[in-house]
């Protein structure tokens, strides 16, 4: 889903060589693409030490928790909650939510949405949801921030693009206008707010894990064991799941609806990921809640907004509709799994 434009406008003269009057008809300038980052060297450097901090992080963890144990239960459990909640926060919020209106929410759990997606330092609410916007309306074309095709199909360009896919693109020196792609919730004070804490929401993303668990242990060393692993492997490892979404599953995988893009469902990145994986039946009908909608697809955001709706957090929520989706199925025939609105026909037929 594209965000509808805004224009810029500008007097034209009239006829007469003098300037138009304001209420007679004006001249329609579409605001840009992109627009220069005001610091395109601090940008760059921000994000090689958002990306590069938790990677290397990841690199070390392994063989420091090998050669000294440094690991410890509780550090696992505060893991796996922040990676649910930050992850859950990319998928249902920042995704399915803010960028395609999969479903409206109220307004606390809007909030909590925003700050949920913020916590996996995949960068502002309003970068995240423009960069999307916009990757849906070149998606594979030129245009698309980050196609894995950008530059070519051939062995070597496709190796390039790969990279460029995964994290590459995140060094442009241009930000995805918000006021081309996110003017919905440039209007919104609560998502401005939370783009604006943006640094203060990656340092309790960070900080937050070391501080539970050195409470709960009453050590320094289960702090920082939780810096480590909680915090820095954490956001690393969602880091590339989430980037995975824009390389592997656009070049690699199924295709089992039909969809004007190279996009390919998944099926071992879906939990990882909460169902985002299931990304071609996401290009197919991209407002869906669900996007693993065959039988057997799990998609565990869908069954967190499932769950939601029934606790009247979210409401409108757009479920797969049968008779949509059967035009849009290509090869092998599948049953559609639940939450799905089946065809008035079948049903009274059953």
């Amino acid at each position: 889903m594209t965000a509808t434009t805004d224009l810029a406008i500008e007097p034209p003269p009239d006829g007469q060589g003098k300037l138009a009057e304001p209420e007679q008809a004006r001249r329609k300038t579409p605001i840009p693409e992109t627009v220069p980052y005001s610091s395109p060297g601090v940008h760059r450097t921000a994000v090689a030490i958002f990306t590069g901090v938790p990677m290397l992080a990841l690199v070390t963890a392994i063989p420091i928790a090998w050669i000294w144990g440094f690991l410890d239960w509780q550090t696992v459990v505060v893991g796996i909650v922040f990676y649910l909640f930050s992850g859950l926060g990319i998928a249902m919020g920042f995704h399915r939510y803010f960028t395609h209106g999969s479903y409206k929410a109220n307004r606390a759990f809007k909030i909590l949405l925003g700050i949920a997606g913020t916590m996996a330092i995949e960068g502002p609410i309003l970068n995240w949801v423009s960069d999307h916007r916009k990757h849906h309306k070149y998606s594979d074309k030129d245009g698309d921030p980050h196609s894995p095709w950008r530059f070519g199909t051939d062995l070597k360009a496709l190796t390039k693009g790969l990279i460029w896919a995964h994290m590459g693109w995140l060094f442009e020196r241009n930000q995805t206008s918000h006021q081309k792609y996110s003017p919905d919730w440039l209007a919104d004070k609560d998502i401005t707010l939370v783009n604006r804490l943006f640094p203060y929401l990656v340092a309790a993303s960070l900080l937050a894990p070391a501080l539970i668990v050195g409470l709960w242990t009453m050590s320094w060393r289960g702090a920082l064991i939780a810096l480590l692993w909680a915090g820095l492997v954490r956001v690393s490892f969602l880091h590339h799941v989430t980037w995975s979404i824009n390389s592997i599953c656009h070049t690699f995988g199924k295709r089992e609806f039909d969809a004007r893009d190279k996009s390919r469902n998944v099926a071992w990145l879906a939990v990882l990921s909460f169902g985002e994986s299931w990304h071609n039946l996401h290009h197919a009908d991209p407002t869906c809640a669900r996007h693993g909608v065959f039988k057997g697809q799990i998609d565990i955001a869908a069954r967190c907004i499932w769950a939601a709706e029934k606790f009247g957090w979210v409401r409108n929520v757009r479920w797969p509709e049968e008779a949509r989706l059967n035009g849009k199925k290509v090869g092998e025939i599948r049953a559609l799994g639940g939450m799905t609105k089946r065809n008035v026909a079948d049903s009274i037929g059953s």
